[in-house]
């Protein structure tokens, strides 16, 4: 990579993405590191962010062949397809979510194409990547925006209300996986006004839970009960967990007005939390929002971008919850790229230098090869 270097910011072309990988803050930011920044015009139009803001910051526009031109490293969310990086440099990053395991082949062009895929979304859960960790970031968000969605989708209020006509008991929130975004959600909830409980395979979460306000939903005296993977996500549990799960599940989702779910196994399809069994225990006019539905969906019979009724639930989800709130989920998208690339950036050198620790992690493909030990085993 040349001292000073040239970074393309893309325009994103999957369906429904409305986020962008830099905004004017951050471009302002990366150039007075020294990179020299082109920005695909209309990039960050979906998410409010205009051309000429990105001017003003410092940024060249132009189309992506333009932009794209012996760049040396290219931002996304998602990750591009190969016919939109012809002309970068040999060995030019790409840095976004390439989401490997279902986009292989993808990933093996980029090898063949001699380019340095990073996947953002494989940055390790540690104390000094917390301010990279894009998961993160989209997760908080995501889960806010779920619980407005149910509430919408509701036909009551969340808050218990006292009127001269009689009063309105809050409504009954449950959180199903407690982390980044569980635990948003049951904040979110909480400041709306609704009881909540959560529930999750991990028992340290049964702190995180009452320290925000709400009632912990815990399988008690059975093994497996810890249930803490690496990088801090839930592992598979004991047959004999899971059948205790269950139970304690379907005697409290029926008492429920919004259930949300959250549980996800990287690498893996979503984990099945609540069947059609139990849908039919709800309250006629309960919702139930499937952030996992993107995955395969923890709920039975949800479908993405859909509003599916079984047994007078609503069943919702988004195949891509963040992109419905793009100018924040733009934002600290940036700002996560903006950490990563500053933290390593050599000054002498003029360009970001990866150490081993991170870049193992996230360094999908080098030297025409797959190098990624989570794609190789």
């Amino acid at each position: 990579m040349k001292k000073n270097p040239r970074i393309a910011v893309l325009k994103e072309r999957a369906p429904g993405e409305t986020r962008v990988s830099a905004t004017p803050e951050t471009v302002k930011k990366l150039t007075d590191l020294g990179a020299v920044v082109a920005v695909e015009s209309g990039a960050g139009t979906s998410a409010s962010y205009l051309d000429e803001e990105y001017q003003k910051a410092g940024a060249t526009l132009g189309s992506v062949a333009e932009i794209v031109r012996d760049a040396d490293i290219v931002l996304g969310v998602q990750g591009p397809d190969m016919a939109l990086l012809e002309g970068a440099a040999s060995g030019a990053w790409v840095a976004a979510v390439h989401d490997p395991f279902a986009q292989r082949e993808r990933v093996d062009a980029y090898a063949q194409a001699g380019l340095e895929a990073l996947a953002l979304e494989f940055m390790p859960r540690i104390t000094r990547a917390q301010s990279m960790d894009v998961l993160s970031s989209q997760s908080n968000l995501a889960g806010y925006k779920a619980v407005l969605a149910s509430a919408n989708a509701y036909g009551r209020a969340l808050p218990m209300m006292m009127t001269a006509a009689g009063t309105i008991t809050a409504a009954r929130v449950f959180v199903m996986g407690v982390g980044v975004a569980g635990l948003q959600a049951i904040a979110t909830a909480r400041r709306l006004g609704a009881q909540v409980s959560a529930t999750d395979v991990r028992s340290a979460t049964q702190e995180q839970i009452m320290s925000l306000g709400a009632k912990p939903v815990f399988v008690d005296k059975v093994a497996g009960i810890e249930g803490e993977g690496t990088g801090g996500y839930a592992t598979e549990m004991s047959e004999e967990y899971q059948k205790a799960q269950v139970e304690l599940v379907s005697s409290h989702i029926a008492k429920q007005d919004i259930v949300i779910t959250t549980a996800l196994i990287p690498g893996r399809p979503a984990p099945r939390l609540v069947t059609d069994t139990q849908i039919a225990t709800m309250k006629r006019g309960s919702v139930i929002f499937d952030l996992a539905v993107p995955q395969g969906g923890n709920v039975e019979g949800s479908v993405a971008d859909e509003v599916v009724e079984r047994h007078g639930v609503k069943i919702i989800g988004f195949s891509n919850t963040p992109a419905h709130m793009p100018a924040d989920a733009s934002a600290l998208y940036a700002r996560n790229i903006l950490n990563f690339l500053n933290a390593f950036w050599n000054k002498e050198e003029g360009y970001p230098v990866l150490d081993a620790e991170i870049g193992d992690a996230i360094r999908l493909t080098q030297g025409g090869k797959v190098v990624n030990e989570r794609l190789l085993g």
